[in-house]
């Protein structure tokens, strides 16, 4: 199986358009400790020649343009990309899916609730039904993933609900702390190569660390987890949000109930930070919080980071 982060960052990207942080200013100066990053986003192949892309960033013609292995090969028109998964409607997960409206087949895959979101929203009818078909991934199953054509790709996916939130623009504030929030707003994927049956976990959005999952995370080969913030309370001192993780739906990196402390126990082999914030601290290598995660024995993803298992 081959794995290529196209994107690490949560919404906004690193350097974020708007935002005058310290992280994003010494990254807009080219300051080699705080290398940019796009957002979230992942590419999965069996074979290396076809490609599922684990949510669709608004970022992602940037990012195919970054990954020769995405470029087209043959004929006016082409792609690898076979498949997208997504793993919530956030914004930062679905935007992208409009850089791929130029008719290219590939199959679309997604828990219903996520679906249902696309279905209430014309403009994603921009991807013909005819050439990109809507899939849904049943939660607690495992689906063979096929292409447009019903191919196998040679990857499986299991899809398995965590402790999320409904996306920021859908939710109803008279619904209560919930905001409206369901089960299947957020999942987990457990991506499978189906030759070797090696397995990696994709869980870019947690809100919290649940006796679920961790229960299926325990003695994985590799997990790649949602870093958004170090701190819960991080963009409220740094003035930059009057939110806190836990409101936006988000586990901490540090403290006691947060990613770190989460996983001690866990045998898990590799572990590594995605959708990580503009704020955080983790994202500059010259950090004591980078340092600090390091020594816990995780790593911090970047655009273009290539692992084969």
């Amino acid at each position: 199986m081959m794995l290529r982060v196209l994107g690490s960052a949560a919404g906004g990207g690193f350097p974020q358009w708007n935002c005058n942080c310290t992280g994003c200013r010494r990254a807009r100066t080219g300051d080699p400790a705080a290398t940019p990053r796009t957002q979230s986003s992942l590419a999965v192949s069996s074979d290396g020649e076809r490609w599922l892309v684990v949510n669709a960033s608004p970022d992602l013609r940037q990012q195919i343009l970054q990954t020769p292995s995405l470029h087209p090969r043959t004929g006016l028109r082409d792609s690898p990309i076979a498949a997208v998964f997504l793993t919530n409607a956030d914004v930062d997960h679905i935007g992208g899916l409009l850089n791929l409206r130029e008719g290219q087949p590939f199959a679309l895959y997604a828990a219903r609730r996520v679906l249902d979101v696309l279905e209430g929203s014309a403009v994603f009818n921009v991807l013909n039904r005819e050439t990109v078909p809507r899939r849904e991934a049943p939660l607690g199953a495992r689906v063979a993933l096929q292409d447009a054509e019903g191919v196998p790709l040679g990857l499986a996916v299991e899809t398995f609900t965590v402790p999320g939130k409904v996306a920021l623009f859908l939710e109803d504030p008279e619904a209560g702390p919930s905001f409206g929030t369901a089960e299947g707003d957020t999942v987990g994927l457990r991506l499978i190569d189906e030759r070797s049956g090696r397995s990696v976990f994709y869980v870019p959005n947690a809100a919290a660390m649940s006796r679920g999952l961790s229960e299926r995370l325990q003695g994985a080969e590799l997990v790649f987890f949602d870093g958004t913030l170090y701190r819960d309370d991080e963009m409220l001192k740094a003035g930059l949000s009057g939110k806190s993780g836990r409101r936006m739906g988000h586990i901490s990196v540090s403290g006691p109930d947060g990613a770190i402390a989460s996983f001690e126990g866990l045998s898990v082999k590799r572990k590594i930070f995605v959708h990580i914030n503009n704020s955080n601290p983790i994202l500059l290598t010259d950090s004591p919080e980078r340092e600090a995660v390091e020594s816990a024995g995780w790593e911090v993803a970047c655009d273009g980071m290539e692992i084969e298992l």
